[in-house]
Parts: C-alpha cells; sequence; structure tokens
C-alpha cells in the first residue's frame, strides 16, 4: 500500500506507543483521526504537528468502553476525508489484577477496551474501506496472549483474544482488506511493574533491552507499506522473548 494520502484511524495516539505509530504515519503523508481518551492536550499537539508536515489530523475523544464509541470514530473520518484506509487498534487498558482480586466489572472493562473495541471499529470501518478500494487492519496484541503473566490474566486474555479476531477478520474480510497484528514484548513499562520483575525480563530478552514505541511504528509501516501477500499473522517484536 502506498500510504500518501491514505487516511488511518490510530487509537490511544495521544501518548506512547500511539502517538509514536500516528508520527510514522504523518511522516509518511498519512491524514489521521486521532483517538484519544483523557490525552486532549497531547492529541491536538500531535494535529499541530501534523499539520507542520502537510497533513491534516482530527482529533477525536472517545471512551472505547462503551460500545456506543466505535461507529462515531469511523464517522469522523468519513466525514473529515470522505474515506477510512488504515484502522490500527492501539488503545488499551492493563491494569494489575492478581487472580484473587478480579471482580467481573474489573474483567468486563478490561475486555471492553481491549478486545470488544477492535472488533467493534473493524467492523464499523469495514464497508467504508471495501468502499474505498480495500484498507489495513493492524492490531497491537501482547507476547503474553502466548506466555499469559500471573498477575494480568485478564489483559492476557483480552490480547489472546485479540490474536483470534485478527485471524477471523482476515479470512471474514479477505481479498480486500489485510488484517494483521503485532505482538510486542516489553516496550514501556507500566509504572506499578516491579523492579526485580523488570530485570528478570531483561535477563530473558536475547537483545538485552526493551523494546520502543518506534520499534513498533515501524513495525506498523512494514506491515501497511511492504507486506501485501500477508494477513491473519502476527508479528512477534520482543526482542527473542519467545524463544526462551
Amino acid at each position: 500500500m502506498e500510504i500518501r494520502g491514505k487516511v488511518a484511524l490510530v487509537t490511544g495516539s495521544g501518548r506512547r506507543v500511539g502517538r509514536a505509530i500516528a508520527t510514522a504515519l504523518a511522516s509518511r503523508g498519512c491524514h489521521l483521526v486521532l483517538h484519544y481518551r483523557t490525552a486532549a492536550a497531547e492529541a491536538r499537539a500531535l494535529a499541530a504537528e501534523a499539520a507542520r508536515l502537510g497533513v491534516k489530523a482530527v482529533p477525536a475523544g472517545a471512551d472505547l468502553a462503551d460500545p456506543a464509541a466505535a461507529a462515531p470514530l469511523v464517522r469522523a473520518a468519513e466525514e473529515a476525508f470522505g474515506r477510512l484506509d488504515i484502522l490500527v487498534n492501539n488503545a488499551a487498558i492493563f491494569p494489575r489484577t492478581p487472580l484473587g482480586e478480579v471482580t467481573a466489572e474489573a474483567w468486563d472493562a478490561i475486555l471492553a477496551v481491549n478486545l470488544r473495541a477492535p472488533f467493534l471499529l473493524a467492523q464499523a470501518a469495514a464497508p467504508l474501506m471495501l468502499r474505498g478500494g480495500g484498507g489495513r487492519i493492524v492490531n497491537l496484541a501482547d507476547i503474553s496472549a502466548e506466555r499469559p503473566f500471573p498477575g494480568y490474566i485478564p489483559y492476557c486474555v483480552s490480547k489472546a483474544g485479540l490474536i483470534a479476531l485478527t485471524r477471523g477478520l482476515a479470512r471474514a474480510l479477505a481479498p480486500d482488506v489485510l488484517v494483521n497484528a503485532i505482538a510486542p514484548g516489553t516496550v514501556l513499562w507500566p509504572e506499578d511493574y516491579p523492579v526485580e520483575a523488570r530485570e528478570r525480563e531483561l535477563r530473558r530478552t536475547p537483545l538485552q533491552r526493551t523494546g520502543t514505541p518506534e520499534d513498533v511504528a515501524r513495525a506498523v509501516l512494514f506491515l501497511l507499506e511492504g507486506a501485501d501477500f500477508v494477513t491473519g499473522q502476527v508479528l512477534a517484536l520482543d526482542g527473542g522473548r519467545s524463544l526462551t
């Protein structure tokens, strides 16, 4: 795909990995719908940065825990640009959930944002993509989908579900919409992640470092620009962690 002049919706784009992805897309000439939940100022700043790069970016606030939030985000793309070519499902929540403390409400809240919202966004985006001749969907999964963290079981389940969703969508939307996932290892530590656990993870990672948001952004660009014969796949971006 030549992404210059195309339109992308990136969820959770105000901060961290989402911001790096959106910035990389803007640098390639891709127009943007910048979803955020609380990072309104950051999304506006990113829109201004995109304008300096010669592309249009529209901030769009929404709480993805609300099932009614997905369709308006897609409509924002249609109203601003008349099309949507790329959906990057990046937004997620990652609360620590020790087994004995997980409530039904906590379980539902995590899966609502991390799994239900990507499905609803893809469902809403697909007709607009197909009307425009096709598109790309990239889901941000996690290596914990296959190697679950015991203190984050609902999160890991949501990411395992996202991989299944990726494969199901790839079949349902072929051949016009390609759907793939990226499964990062450690990119940015959660603020409450214990120091000893961080050190243990680094020792188990062959490349002996954490990843960066820019590493993820480059992987997204690969799936968009250089992988026209790839769909339904999961790219492990983990410094070799899944080998150990």
